[in-house]
């Protein structure tokens, strides 16, 4: 019965949080944007105390039914296992916990998180990692899946899906979610939950938390004959059937072994007062695990380091990216230091951008960190999309009267690249298309009033939104394009 009712929730959860990536109209979002609120790592940079306490206080009590029920790369590690299980059965056996390995990998992530390091962090966030295989794998199937029946609708004179653009937002990306979903696949394949009980830090603070929970599964030394059917099908290795002894702090409460003792001998209740040597934390043990965590906790609420980034150039469609000094953030991340401290690399955001302006940067201070780019697209004022999604407080929530406020950048004119002046003809695009009326045409040669006329930016006015960049009709670089603010002002 647990048993089913843990692989139910966890598919609820898995299914739900997976079409958060893909869901690009937003109607997903609406009703399960806060699945991904309640993810660890975002809820702990995002300072959010209400999830990490409920969060803390379920593993206390149930003990890291986190890792198996709401984690979606935890979920999908158990569907790998459960291939792994299609060529051997009782596959598993009882192996020593990598405790050094464990907290040192946690004690680098919390070094990384106060250092800035964001790409390290990014590596290691579970959830980030499950967001980047599904937004870089599934997302395009998806959107081909709609463009086919959009195309099928339109032949029946139904207008009842819309197509979208496919297109590759970051070979960087693409290559760390391919290496994430291989070395992560294969572990689970081979031995179940090796990736969560020995790299993910999110799993070490829970494990060492769920030593003190609650309820537990518990072997009856009296029932137990000793099979060992258990311990061969605990996908975190965690169950010593010989001595009878389970290593809480690797078990994930996925209750397999409950389902498979035939003796009755494992149930889940509230621990017996017996003390082993797998359950034993000597005084260092535990000031090693406070110590950490608290330094996790404190990095949290720490910015990094502003910094300037240049964002290089890389073709995209028939346009080239500028070389700008410093890059754009979306409205609603405040300044590049609030995002970089705070963001996961989830890729949320970016899968939710209608306008195709956000994409994982190539940078690697900020690598896979969004960042805005105005080749497909410009960030209209009235959409707020990824200032909604966001789990970590990286981008924060914003309206859409707050956005037409902010100024993320300005734009800066190129006269070499103007057409009115290198081919002679009318143009304007900018001045017409701006939204926050920033830019002005004025007669190249004040003394001919005749002449063509030339845009004026007003950087007062301008807010960033990159309209002027995405419709200037000059090739290959545009003959006006944004620059970023290290930090937002708000007009």
């Amino acid at each position: 019965m647990l048993q089913r009712l843990r692989r139910s929730l966890a598919v609820i959860f898995f299914v739900l949080i997976t079409l958060l990536f893909l869901d690009f109209t937003g109607t997903i979002h609406r009703w399960f944007g806060w699945m991904a609120k309640i993810q660890f790592l975002p809820a702990l940079l995002a300072l959010n105390a209400g999830v990490i306490l409920f969060l803390v206080g379920i593993t206390l009590v149930f003990g890291r039914v986190y890792c198996s029920v709401i984690c979606p790369l935890g979920v999908m590690q158990d569907g790998f296992g459960l291939l792994g299980k299609k060529v051997k059965k009782n596959r598993y056996s009882y192996s020593k916990p990598k405790t050094i390995l464990r907290y040192t990998l946690l004690a680098l992530m919390a070094a990384a998180i106060i250092l800035g390091v964001n790409s390290f962090v990014a590596l290691l966030a579970p959830y980030s990692a499950y967001g980047r295989i599904a937004q870089s794998f599934l997302a395009p199937v998806w959107q081909w899946g709609n463009n086919m029946l959009a195309v099928w609708a339109e032949a029946h004179e139904s207008y009842a899906f819309y197509t979208v653009d496919i297109w590759l937002k970051g070979g960087i990306t693409l290559g760390v979610a391919a290496a994430t979903l291989v070395i992560v696949g294969f572990l689970a394949f081979a031995n179940g939950r090796t990736y969560c009980n020995t790299v993910c830090p999110v799993g070490t603070v829970l494990g060492a938390l769920s030593r003190f929970s609650i309820f537990k599964p518990v072997i009856d030394t009296i029932k137990c004959n000793g099979c060992g059917l258990c311990a061969r099908n605990c996908k975190a290795a965690c169950i010593n059937s010989k001595e009878h002894i389970i290593d809480y702090s690797r078990c994930v409460a996925c209750f397999d072994c409950i389902g498979k003792c035939h003796k009755g001998a494992i149930s889940y209740t509230r621990r017996k007062p017996v003390i082993d040597n797998a359950d034993k934390l000597t005084a260092e043990s535990r000031r090693q695990f406070l110590a950490v965590s608290a330094t996790i906790a404190s990095a949290a609420a720490l910015k990094a380091q502003e910094k300037t980034v240049d964002g290089g150039l890389a073709t995209i469609a028939d346009k080239k990216i500028p070389a700008r000094k410093t890059r754009i953030v979306p409205p609603g991340a405040k300044s590049i230091a609030n995002l970089s401290s705070h963001c996961t690399a989830c890729q949320l955001c970016v899968s939710v951008c209608p306008n195709g302006v956000l994409r994982p940067s190539t940078e690697l201070d900020s690598l896979m960190q969004p960042e805005s780019s105005y080749e497909r697209g410009y960030c209209r004022p009235e959409c707020t999309r990824c200032s909604e999604v966001c789990p970590a407080g990286a981008i924060l929530p914003i309206t859409r009267a707050d956005k037409s406020s902010i100024q993320i950048g300005h734009a800066v004119w190129i006269k070499e690249n103007c057409v009115p002046l290198t081919d002679g003809v009318a143009c304007g695009n900018c001045a017409r298309h701006c939204p926050a009326g920033a830019i002005t045409m004025v007669p190249s040669d004040a003394d001919n009033e005749g002449a063509l006329e030339i845009p004026v930016v007003n950087i007062e006015k301008c807010i960033g939104c990159g309209a002027c960049e995405n419709l200037c009709p000059a090739r290959p670089f545009s003959a006006i394009y944004v620059e970023g603010h290290e930090r937002h002002r708000t007009l």
